[in-house]
């Protein structure tokens, strides 16, 4: 049976992650992803991601199994950690949700075009 988690991540504790929620329910009823399991965590994101719970949900998570966030910017502080991030992900094809923008990484072709596409973006502002 396929997983659903969403993970969510706020800097500090008087940020608010309800209206989150409530996003993501709705995306992940919109797309049929399943019922959720919300994972929440307060961290700053100058912390690597590898010591965040992200780290575990990675870990946890196999082939065909769903991640949505609220927004891709949350994964991580920088585009090269979200970028790594998400290079994980395709790795062990996870799929993965962007509630802002209607994102998502999977095995369409649209994805992967997209995915290339950001991936050419980061290694063209490092070189």
């Amino acid at each position: 049976m396929r997983k659903t988690i969403a993970y969510l991540r706020v800097s500090t504790a008087d940020q608010d992650l309800e209206k989150n929620k409530a996003d993501i329910l709705f995306f992940a009823n919109h797309h049929d992803l399943g019922q959720v399991s919300f994972v929440e965590e307060v961290a700053s994101g100058r912390k690597p991601w590898r010591e965040r719970h992200i780290a575990n949900i990675l870990e946890q998570l196999q082939a065909g199994d769903v991640m949505i966030v609220a927004e891709l910017s949350r994964l991580g502080r920088s585009m090269l950690e979200c970028m790594e991030i998400l290079a994980l992900a395709t790795q062990k094809h996870i799929r993965v949700y962007s509630v802002k923008g209607d994102w998502q990484l999977d095995d369409s072709i649209q994805s992967k075009i997209i995915a290339l596409v950001r991936v050419l973006k980061v290694r063209s502002h490092y070189f």
